[in-house]
């Protein structure tokens, strides 16, 4: 077991800090009775902290969160993806969350890799299909197959290229993280849901609410960049799926068909009207393409 080193950056700018995110969470996943803590297991980063819900007779799936993600603000998409099938959740290490707080030295998504293989069999004990959404995609390529993986859903992937950067979205990041507040985080909600989401919906009150506790509270993390040749090597002859919102602002269709093809050697899902945010924005849609592994 390898120790957190103490120098690691924390995730909250204070004790007080960390408080308040922890009672958002525990409030958030209070609303799904059904979804019951796991026992924290001890990683090499740092104590992980796994969340699971019974759910049809599918295959089970783990979702890993994309970057200020996690098991409370993934609730409500869990909720749908569970009439398929159980689902698990799990808090990032170094994310916002109830796992460990402190983040390793440059973050690097090879060291999370290895926590999730880790993690996986001290979690499950029949083969589940991975579901990364973001930074959870990036993660999920640089873990190593196993018998306990079913398949691979990546949404908005993270690993496969860099994102796009535009000035658009530093018009929407910038005033969020200077001047958090409804005003502010409602826009970068906006900026990252897709035309077909209503601003207004209870989800996107929540995730903004969520988002200003983040940036009041938290130092986020930046995007993962591409991963080497051998993580995607490592996932030849496995089942892949990759997918995207249609105004996805960071991976768009366009941006990831080629990496898809050259390096999974697979198509790319586009989930029309949604963002960069689809599991949150159509978990139904995201259900559809998980029961490709159940045949």
């Amino acid at each position: 077991m390898t120790v957190v080193p103490l120098r690691a950056a924390r995730v909250y700018r204070s004790e007080n800090a960390e408080r308040s995110v922890h009672a958002w969470c525990h409030k958030a996943l209070s609303q799904w009775p059904e979804l019951g803590p796991l026992p924290p297991v001890e990683t090499r980063l740092g104590s992980t902290q796994a969340f699971s819900a019974a759910g049809g007779p599918g295959t089970p799936v783990l979702v890993l969160s994309g970057t200020n993600f996690n098991a409370a603000t993934t609730v409500p998409a869990a909720r749908v993806l569970a009439e398929d099938r159980p689902v698990h959740l799990v808090d990032l290490p170094g994310q916002p969350g109830l796992s460990c707080s402190r983040r390793t030295a440059g973050g690097r998504i090879e060291s999370y890799g290895a926590w999730l293989d880790e993690l996986l069999p001290q979690i499950t004990d029949r083969p589940v299909i991975l579901l990364g959404h973001s930074r959870g995609a990036a993660i999920t390529l640089a873990a190593t197959p196993s018998p306990l993986v079913a398949g691979v859903a990546l949404v908005n992937p993270a690993g496969l290229t860099a994102a796009g950067l535009t000035s658009e979205s530093m018009r929407a990041t910038l005033p969020w993280m200077i001047h958090p507040n409804e005003h502010t985080s409602g826009r970068m909600v906006e900026f990252l849901s897709g035309p077909g989401t209503d601003p207004g919906c209870e989800a996107c009150t929540s995730e903004a609410e969520w988002l200003t506790l983040v940036a009041r509270h938290c130092r986020t993390g930046s995007t993962p960049s591409p991963l080497n040749g051998e993580s995607f090597r490592a996932w030849a002859g496995h089942r892949v799926v990759v997918a995207t919102g249609s105004h996805d602002p960071f991976f768009s269709p366009a941006r990831l068909h080629g990496p898809a093809r050259r390096f999974l050697d697979t198509g790319v899902h586009v989930i029309e009207d949604a963002g960069h945010l689809s599991l949150y924005e159509r978990p139904d849609r995201v259900a559809e393409l998980l029961r490709v592994f159940d045949a």
